[in-house]
């Protein structure tokens, strides 16, 4: 629900008038165009029904769902289908003299004030679980926006096309992404699916606004569950809950499961997750130190790979292992920059001059490490070259799931993302796989604690664009908006 006020016209006395809020569903071109001549200028029968799954399903099986439309955008809905089955279906026209047959699934309001007004009575809030707004373009214009507008699901179709009706853009200092799909290509068509959900204002000082971080979001449940589901940190939380019920029990208390891979797309948002604490700051160091072939982990207060074997492994390649020596006790600078070939050099050569090459690959491992018992965890990465991005697929053997797998994602996702502004692509996909992932029992109770808490919207990362080569980064020219 939202409230709001109306002042009569003495200016004297107000009251307080309830309305609805609503989502709006599109799907729009690079442009924000909407159709031409009342149609849709392409056929994606994905989109259709994704439009029919959000518009019509309910969690509570005793209500449906309202769409609020213009007089055209009714008019162009196909006979088939007009009104939209399985929904309460409201028509705005400011005509007395119109022919549009109302019955119990079709209502016409004079405006949109007006309809919100009427959802909000009793009959409707008891009946009517969510309200979309589906167009077209004059609504859209005046409504998208609007502060009573929760979330914009949009289906973003990347091409450009001839049309006469038209959608503002998604204002994103009213709107943060929740949720964006992997491209799709149907009939010759690449588009993807997007939420976008309205942040929140928080008031500081003497009555200055501001935009509240993502962290003051608390409750989503105002989302369609099949969008509110879509949030890529339950693919995470889905993995670390099947460890704890199906996990493999070995000799230490630990269970395991070995193949788990989980995805993540790195075009709107950056997958740092948001259920437990993840370390920015700490995250931002360990890949600057790895990008610089640094392997003094002293340098930054860490004590990674403090040990007797490292120290062995760094002296076989001639290197002095000793704490005052700039290059000490890290295996994955090491190998990125101290083997006969820099490795790092070499992919981004090979993204910029031979981007279709099958080979851009980084390792941290040689089969020598394998006699080492600290022999590096993320052994092995793959950059892919498409449609203007970088995707990035690392494997990692083994790792502790609860601790280490939110810090290593977020930290080769880091990679990916500055990798691809250097290469002046967009990052795309990242993909990570993991060998074998452990829990141990005794944090089992911690972790289910965890799994209780709804994830909120992942961040947003900034690179500065005036920085263009890898080892000129530091920590300030790469900031998360959102945490």
């Amino acid at each position: 629900m939202a409230t709001g006020e109306a002042m009569f016209i003495n200016g004297q006395s107000t009251v307080s008038v309830t309305r609805r809020s609503y989502q709006v569903v599109i799907a729009a071109t690079r442009d924000m165009g909407l159709g031409m001549d009342m149609k849709l200028p392409w056929d994606l029968p994905t989109d259709s029904q994704f439009f029919h799954d959000v518009t019509t399903r309910t969690t509570d099986p005793t209500k449906r769902n309202a769409t609020i439309m213009g007089r055209k955008s009714w008019e162009s809905t196909p006979l088939e289908i007009r009104p939209l089955p399985g929904r309460l279906n409201i028509v705005l026209t400011k005509s007395s003299c119109h022919d549009i047959a109302t019955d119990e699934n079709v209502l016409v309001c004079s405006s949109m004030e007006s309809a919100l007004e009427l959802l909000a009575t009793e009959s409707y809030s008891l009946s009517i679980e969510k309200v979309f707004v589906i167009g077209g373009g004059e609504l859209l214009r005046n409504y998208m926006n609007a502060p009573s507008c929760d979330a914009i699901h949009l289906t973003e179709i990347d091409i450009s096309v001839p049309c006469d009706a038209f959608a503002p853009r998604v204002d994103t200092s009213l709107y943060h992404p929740w949720y964006s799909s992997f491209p799709i290509v149907e009939n010759g068509i690449r588009y993807s699916f997007n939420t976008y959900v309205r942040r929140k204002d928080t008031v500081v000082g003497s009555g200055e606004k501001k935009t509240a971080a993502v962290s003051d979001f608390k409750e989503y449940s105002f989302l369609p569950k099949m969008v509110f589901e879509r949030h890529e940190e339950f693919g995470y939380m889905n993995l670390i809950q099947n460890i704890i019920s199906s996990g493999d029990m070995n000799d230490n208390n630990t269970l395991t499961k070995f193949g788990c891979q989980m995805r993540f797309n790195l075009r709107k948002t950056f997958p740092l997750l948001t259920t437990k604490k993840v370390f920015w700051l700490g995250v931002v160091e360990e890949i600057l130190q790895l990008i610089s072939g640094s392997i003094n982990p002293m340098e930054k207060g860490s004590n990674i790979w403090d040990s007797d074997e490292a120290n062995e492994y760094l002296n076989s390649f001639g290197v002095n292992a000793t704490e005052e020596d700039g290059d000490h006790q890290h295996l994955y600078g090491l190998q990125w920059k101290h083997t006969d070939a820099s490795q790092l050099s070499d992919v981004i050569n090979k993204i910029k001059n031979n981007p279709h090459n099958q080979r851009i690959m980084l390792s941290a491992c040689n089969p020598s490490d394998l006699k080492l018992s600290v022999s590096p965890c993320q052994t092995f990465a793959q950059f892919y070259v498409a449609n203007g991005e970088l995707s990035c697929q690392i494997y990692q053997s083994s790792t502790e799931a609860s601790i280490e797998i939110p810090f290593s994602i977020a930290t080769y996702s880091l990679l990916t993302c500055i990798i691809a502004h250097v290469c002046d692509l967009v990052a795309g996909d990242f993909i990570y796989v993991v060998g074998q992932a452990r829990i141990n029992k005794a944090r089992v109770k911690a972790i289910q604690k965890q799994l209780q808490i709804s994830p909120i919207p992942f961040p947003i990362l900034k690179i500065n664009p005036e920085k263009k080569k890898m080892d000129n980064f530091e920590a300030s020219d790469l900031e998360l908006l959102g945490i």
